[in-house]
C-alpha cells in the first residue's frame, strides 16, 4: 500500500520543521558519537588499559558497523516505513550508549560500540529520507537540508568539547549518559509529530549483498589498523586484503544481476550523485584523521585536559554553525559547485599547514590551522546530501541518502585507521616521534583535499548535470 503524500495530508509549515528539529537531535546523537569518544581516548586507554589498536577500534566499530549497514537500514526504512525504523532505531541506541557506559574492559566497549552503532544505521540516513519527503518544495528543502547538515557538522565538533567537558568532570563513561534522556524525548516526539512514509515499491531483503558489503569494508579497515602492529607483509593483513578484493569483485557481479539490489549500481551512472559518494569519502577520511590526531596531539603531546583540548576546537564549532546553513543557501540557489570549491580548497590548505605543526608550536598558530578545518566541515555536508537526492526518484531517496552516509562513514573509519596505523603507540612514549608520524598522515589528506576539489569541478559540469536525469 502506498501512504498519501505529505502534501495531500496537510502537514503545516510549524509540523515540518518540528520533525526536522527531531530528526536534527538524532543526528545531533548519532554522529556526535563519532567525535566525543576521540577526547575520551586517553582517559579510556588509561582506565581500561586499552592499547593503539583497541583505541582505533574503539572509533571504528562504531564508523564501520554505520558504513556496513546504512544501505540495509535505507532499503527497509522505504520497505516498512521510516518513521517505524527510525523509533526502533533510537531505541537500539539508547540501549547501545547505556551498555558503553557499564562496559568492563575494551572489548567489551568495543562490543557496545557496535550495538549502539546498529542503532545509528537507522537514524541519519532514514532521518534525511523523512526530511526529503516532509519538504517537498526544492527551495525549502534546500534549505532544510543546509540545516540538517549544519547539524551533522556541528555535531562533529561539539563531541569534543562536550565530551572534554564531561571526561574531566564526570570520567569517560558520562560521554554516554548524555545520549540517554535525548533518545528518551526524541521517541515521544517521533511518535507524536512524524507522519510515516515510505516508498511505493520497497526492496527485498539482500542478505548476501549485505554480507558482502561486511567483507569489503571490514577487511580494508581490519587490515589497515593491524598492519600497525604486524605490518604490511604478515599472512593476516595481506588475506584480509585479499579478502576485501575478491568480496568486492563478487559484490559487483552478484548486485549486478540482482532485479532488487541492496547496492543499485544504477545510481552510479548519475556523475552527482556518484561524485557526492566518493566526496564523501575523501572528505571524511580526512576529517577522521584530522579528529584522532589532534585529540591525542593536544593532550599527550601538548598535555591539554580533555576540556581545554576540546575547547580547541571551539573556532572549528563557530565556522560551522555559521558556514553551514549559508552553505545551504547558496546550495539551493546557486548549486553545489561553489561550497564544494571552498571545501576542497580548505581542506588542502589545512593539511598542508597541519604539516608545519611541531611539539612547541604556539597554541594560537594551531588554532589559527584548525580553522581551514572549520571552512571545510561547514561548506562540505549541505552539497553532499543534496547532490546525492537530487534528480532521484522518491522510491529510491532513502537508498541514495544511505549511501551518501556510507562514503561519510567509510571515509572516517579509513581516516582513523590510517592515522592510528602511522602514528601507532608514539603519543604516549616519544612526542617527538608522534608528531613526526602525524606529518606523514597529512600529506594523503592534502590529496583528499585536491581530490574534493577535482571532484567539485567535475560534478557540477553541465555535461555531469545531464546525467543525473538518466537514473
Amino acid at each position: 500500500m502506498t501512504l498519501p503524500t505529505l502534501e495531500d495530508t496537510g502537514l503545516t509549515s510549524a509540523r515540518r520543521y518540528a520533525v526536522l528539529v527531531i530528526c536534527c537531535a538524532s543526528l545531533l546523537i548519532s554522529v556526535m558519537d563519532i567525535s566525543i569518544v576521540n577526547v575520551a581516548l586517553p582517559s579510556i586507554r588509561d582506565g581500561l588499559g586499552a592499547s593503539t589498536a583497541g583505541l582505533q577500534w574503539t572509533v571504528d566499530a562504531y564508523t564501520l558497523v554505520l558504513a556496513s549497514f546504512l544501505l540495509l537500514a535505507g532499503s527497509t526504512a522505504d520497505r516498512f516505513g521510516r518513521r517505524r525504523m527510525f523509533r526502533f532505531g533510537l531505541i537500539v541506541f539508547g540501549i547501545g550508549s547505556l551498555l558503553c557506559s557499564l562496559a568492563p574492559g575494551i572489548g567489551w566497549l568495543i562490543a557496545a560500540r557496535a550495538v549502539q552503532a546498529v542503532g545509528g544505521t537507522m537514524l541519519n540516513p532514514v532521518a534525511m529520507a523523512i526530511v526529503v519527503t516532509v519538504f517537498p518544495d526544492r527551495a525549502e528543502r534546500a534549505r532544510a537540508i543546509g540545516i540538517f547538515g549544519a547539524t551533522a557538522g556541528l555535531s562533529l565538533v561539539l563531541g569534543p568539547i562536550l565530551g572534554g567537558a564531561l571526561v574531566d568532570g564526570l570520567g569517560w563513561r558520562s560521554i554516554f549518559w548524555v545520549n540517554l534522556p535525548i533518545v528518551v524525548v526524541a521517541v515521544i516526539c517521533t511518535s507524536l509529530f512524524v507522519p510515516e512514509s515510505r516508498a511505493a515499491h520497497g526492496r527485498r531483503f539482500d542478505p548476501v549483498g549485505q554480507f558482502v558489503v561486511v567483507l569489503v569494508l571490514g577487511g580494508v579497515v581490519s587490515a589497515i589498523i593491524e598492519s600497525e602492529k604486524d605490518g604490511w607483509g604478515t599472512p593476516l593483513v595481506l588475506g584480509l586484503l585479499v579478502v576485501a578484493a575478491v568480496s568486492a569483485v563478487v559484490l559487483i557481479g552478484y548486485e549486478g544481476r540482482r532485479r532488487e539490489p541492496l547496492l543499485e549500481l544504477r545510481l552510479f551512472r548519475s556523475i552527482p550523485f556518484s561524485s557526492a559518494v566518493l566526496i564523501a569519502m575523501f572528505a571524511f577520511t580526512g576529517f577522521g584523521a584530522f579528529l584522532f590526531v589532534t585529540t591525542l596531539y593536544l593532550q599527550s603531546v601538548r598535555n591539554l585536559s580533555a576540556l581545554d583540548a576540546g575547547l580547541c576546537l571551539l573556532p572549528v564549532g563557530v565556522l560551522i554553525c555559521f558556514l553551514s546553513p549559508m552553505t545551504g543557501r547558496v546550495v539551493g540557489s546557486l548549486g553545489p559547485r561553489l561550497p564544494l570549491v571552498v571545501a576542497g580548497t580548505a581542506l588542502t590548505l589545512g593539511a598542508a599547514a597541519s604539516i608545519t605543526i611541531g611539539t612547541t608550536t604556539p597554541l594560537p598558530v594551531i588554532l589559527a590551522i584548525f580553522l581551514f578545518f572549520g571552512v571545510f566541515l561547514g561548506t562540505i555536508n549541505p552539497p553532499i546530501a543534496n547532490s546525492a537526492v537530487s534528480g532521484m526518484p522518491a522510491s529510491m531517496t532513502g537508498l541514495a541518502a544511505s549511501l551518501a552516509s556510507v562514503g561519510r562513514q567509510t571515509g572516517t573509519s579509513l581516516g582513523v585507521a590510517i592515522a592510528g596505523s602511522i602514528v601507532g603507540s608514539k603519543a604516549t612514549t616519544d612526542p617527538e616521534a608522534f608528531t613526526h608520524a602525524a606529518h606523514v598522515v597529512w600529506w594523503p589528506i592534502v590529496g583528499m583535499g585536491l581530490a574534493v576539489l577535482a571532484l567539485g569541478l567535475v560534478s557540477t559540469s553541465r555535461r555531469a548535470q545531464l546525467t543525473a536525469t538518466v537514473v
